[in-house]
């Protein structure tokens, strides 16, 4: 419920605040002195757009704020969802600039309109006759009969089997999809694959072979130095090997004159045993070495095939080819099996339905249990409206789809007039009719469950009378179990409210101004007898307006 509300520098209203009591708390005043600038004050903080016409000239900014008693709404889930404080009792403000540009918080944690709109709505419920329109739509009609009927057990069960069937459902028909895109490629993808099979590749094959290649096409240049090079060692008239033994042979010749030379000649021998192995490595080196054309043929063709399998891939490695096969083989296995994914999806997306199909028919049942009841209340509420004759059907029919609440199909039917048959809402219904039938829809729904703060603006539209005091009645009513908040012109509905205030138009200095101002129980009797009797009160009209507030 709202338990306070403060407006600075919006519209006509400069500085307002107003404390808020349970039950129902009447509102009136003349006409232009600012009723409308009240609810539109509210509807900022529930969501409503700014508009830079909505702060005051000459102010920097205007602010807007309301204190809500929460604690009835099971809302904590909310809180947790967009990560904000719980509080019992919650704050929404509202920021607006000259400019337009707008700043929303719920408990000072800044948040989006979007978020202000969603709690908003959970909030207060804002009635008028534009409102009650709402009353063609389907949607609302179900939401109407569950919380007449008390269904809200049963139809947040079907919901959560509703998730489930949907989700599993769309995420086979995904991979139905996919299984057509992946049957179309799959051909594709195996002569890719089949392809680089056939290819034999290896990590390092093509390294190795650009190396033979070289080699192979540079063999004559390889055995012409070889052959130098081993001619200079072994077979020239002056040769390396003999050269070094000539020296050999004179170091061991004098070896005892000197210390140091056996070790020397030592070494020139080891020297002449490792050239003489070096000579023979030649020798085969030299004789194994042939141009071989064949082989480089198959070379050259080896390596084309690479270079052109890594142009087609767009890669420029073997690693990125192996990784390209690996890749088409995880594709190919996919597809290999995605009939079994498929397979066990479709059981999943049937056991999800069976399991809806139950719960919506359990809901269907419960559905029709309720109408009779609902459609008794109706009319029994719509008597006390001054509509003695009217009836309201409700039609109910089990459709072959599913939807999120249920595979019913709703229309409400209706009958002002004795002998006239019941018609579709949109066909029969007056603006009036459809006020006071949304009257008794939510005077009916509020015994049920706990509904957000109501306010009815100029719900007395088109009545007066004895009817006008049965709707303050209704309104009185509901307040016994929620906040109802009702703008009226009207004395029989007014004389009903626990809460009494009066929006009043204030000039000063050139300025004009609006105000509310919570009225005393004497001021009460003296604003219903103005609205009885006009500006000049009688003594007739204020003992009319003490008796309405004793009724």
């Amino acid at each position: 419920m709202l338990k306070h509300l403060l407006v600075r520098h919006f519209a006509l209203i400069d500085h307002l605040e107003v404390d808020f009591s349970d039950g129902l708390t009447i509102i009136t005043g003349e006409t232009g002195a600012g009723k409308s600038i009240l609810l539109g004050a509210l509807g900022h903080i529930l969501g409503q757009r700014a508009d830079s016409k909505s702060v005051q000239e000459g102010a920097k900014k205007c602010i807007i704020e309301g204190a809500f008693a929460i604690e009835r709404y099971a809302l904590e889930g909310f809180f947790r969802e967009h990560d904000l404080d719980y509080e019992a009792v919650t704050t929404l403000r509202r920021e607006i600039t000259p400019a337009g540009k707008s700043r929303a918080f719920i408990n000072d944690t800044p948040v989006s309109l979007a978020q202000m709109k969603a709690l908003g709505s959970q909030l207060v419920d804002v009635h008028s006759q534009h409102q009650s329109l709402r009353l063609n739509r389907a949607e609302f009609q179900l939401s109407v009969l569950d919380a007449v009927g008390g269904h809200h057990g049963v139809l947040a069960n079907y919901k959560d089997t509703y998730r489930l069937w949907r989700k599993a459902s769309q995420e086979l028909e995904a991979l139905e999809e996919a299984r057509k895109t992946a049957k179309r490629d799959q051909d594709y993808l195996q002569f890719q694959l089949d392809e680089l099979s056939q290819a034999n590749l290896e990590a390092n094959d093509q390294d190795d072979l650009e190396a033979e290649l070289m080699q192979l096409e540079n063999t004559e240049a390889i055995k012409g130095n070889v052959f130098g090079a081993l001619q200079g060692l072994q077979h020239a008239d002056a040769n390396a090997l003999d050269m070094l033994n000539q020296c050999r042979q004179l170091l061991e010749q004098v070896t005892r004159f000197h210390p140091t030379l056996p070790e020397l000649a030592q070494r020139l021998q080891s020297a002449v045993i490792e050239l003489e192995d070096l000579g023979q490595e030649l020798e085969r080196l030299e004789g194994d070495l042939a141009h071989d054309p064949e082989r480089i043929a198959l070379v050259t063709e080896r390596l084309d095939l690479l270079q052109r399998l890594e142009k087609k891939h767009l890669v420029s490695t073997m690693e990125e080819l192996l990784q390209l096969q690996q890749e088409l083989e995880g594709q190919l296995s996919d597809i290999s099996h995605l009939d079994d994914r498929l397979e066990a999806l479709q059981q999943k997306v049937t056991q999800h339905e069976l399991a809806l199909q139950r719960k919506a028919d359990q809901l269907h049942q419960k559905r029709q249990q309720t109408i009779p009841q609902l459609e008794a209340d109706i009319q029994q509420l719509l008597a006390l409206l001054g509509m003695p004759h009217a009836t309201l059907q409700v039609r109910l029919e089990a459709l072959d789809t599913f939807s999120i609440s249920g595979f019913d199909k709703i229309s409400f039917h209706f009958s002002a007039n004795p002998g006239e048959p019941a018609r579709p809402l949109t066909e029969v219904a007056s603006g009036g009719e459809l006020s006071r039938l949304m009257l008794a829809i939510k005077a009916i729904v509020a015994r049920k469950t706990a509904l957000p703060t109501i306010i009815f603006d100029e719900i007395d539209t088109g009545v007066s009378g004895g009817v006008a005091a049965k709707v303050g009645d209704i309104l009185k009513e509901m307040g016994q179990s929620m906040q109802v908040m009702s703008i009226t012109h009207l004395p029989q509905i007014a004389g009903k409210g626990a809460q009494h205030l009066k929006v009043k138009k204030v000039v000063e200095s050139g300025t004009t101004r609006s105000d509310i101002d919570v009225l005393t129980e004497e001021e009460r009797v003296e604003e219903i007898a103005r609205m009885l009797s006009g500006q000049q009160m009688t003594d007739a009209a204020l003992r009319n307006a003490r008796e309405l507030l004793q009724a």
